[in-house]
């Protein structure tokens, strides 16, 4: 097994950065090119707002149906999205499903694929949450809540699919993840600590489905100006008006600050996201990345990806499990 260099880590970095640069910052050639997603069943949670109801739309645009999935429907947010498939004469098809609630999952997969006759091709792994402040902060509801979301949605919606895309022998999966999956802030609540999980599960699952033909594959968005600032604020400020004072006490200035976060400032144009989805559906399958960072500006986790590539196929790449190790990694 050839050793772990600082050249091959860094001309790994180097590749990765250059996958980056082009797939997540080159916003303009993204734009111009069309997938053409016709054909593709596509189950996509949290599509009430932001990244879900942008990729909803964006896919339907190219040609693909849409099972656009949220909770607490009937809602305003459900109803654009209906009117909007009437206006344009797009194939969006939205269904109640809290990625909390494990009948709802099933009904809402289960309904999905009696309605297309097969099983589906991409599922989006979008819904998610985040709760600011200090990890001692974090009361049990909070944590439970954060990894229930984040986690074992994710998780729940991914076996929901699989039996029907391995009966298959394709599909693919995406895990919206965070550039915060691959680096730490503090005082961002267990955010990272659950995207951490979602990259490790991901990875994982990426081994296990080389056999089945079905593609895996991580997007690690930077801060867009999203309504996800104003749900985590919500939660924040729930979470702070029921914490303990003494754990309150130990962090003043932080907790002054939990449920103040203002992202409406930023820049980036949030689309970036589901036109780096369309372009990976739209490589061959085995060429689609386990990983793909995406952001308007810094991309602070490229070495980091890198580094573990390198690492799981010097460890792994001549073992038994070797033949998943470098199918997933390119190697």
């Amino acid at each position: 097994m050839s050793e772990l260099t600082r050249r091959t880590l860094l001309a790994g970095a180097a590749a990765t950065g250059a996958l980056a640069a082009t797939a997540s910052r080159a916003q303009g050639d993204m734009a111009a090119a069309r997938p053409d997603l016709s054909g593709k069943a596509i189950l996509i949670t949290g599509t009430s707002s932001g990244f879900g109801k942008l990729a909803s739309e964006h896919f339907a645009r190219l040609g693909a149906t849409v099972f656009a999935t949220m909770r607490n429907i009937p809602r305003p947010e459900a109803e654009d999205l209906e009117k909007l498939a009437r206006d344009e004469k797009l194939d969006i098809r939205v269904h109640q499903l809290d990625v909390l609630l494990d009948d709802e999952v099933e009904k809402a997969v289960a309904d999905a694929e009696q309605e297309i006759g097969r099983g589906l091709d991409v599922l989006v792994n979008n819904a998610g949450i985040g709760i600011t402040g200090p990890v001692e902060v974090q009361d049990m509801e909070a944590t439970k809540l954060a990894f229930d979301t984040n986690v074992l949605g994710y998780h729940r919606l991914s076996r929901a699919v699989l039996p029907g895309m391995r009966a298959r022998k394709q599909g693919h999966l995406f895990a919206i993840s965070s550039q915060l999956g691959r680096v730490i802030v503090p005082y961002a609540g267990h955010y990272s600590a659950t995207k951490f999980a979602v990259e490790a599960m991901f990875e994982q699952l990426a081994y296990e489905l080389v056999p089945h033909n079905i593609g895996v594959t991580v997007i690690e968005p930077g801060g867009y100006p999203t309504k996800v600032w104003v749900n985590r604020n919500r939660y924040s400020q729930e979470l702070k008006a029921r914490a303990e004072q003494e754990h309150l006490d130990g962090y003043p200035q932080i907790v002054a600050r939990m449920g103040e976060e203002d992202g409406s400032g930023r820049s980036a144009d949030p689309m970036d996201v589901p036109r780096a989805m369309a372009k990976v559906l739209a490589m061959p399958p085995g060429t689609r990345p386990l990983r793909l960072p995406v952001s308007g500006g810094s991309v602070p986790q490229t070495e980091i990806n890198a580094v573990t590539a390198k690492t799981q196929v010097n460890w792994l790449g001549e073992s038994g499990y070797g033949p998943l190790i470098r199918a997933v990694h390119k190697a």
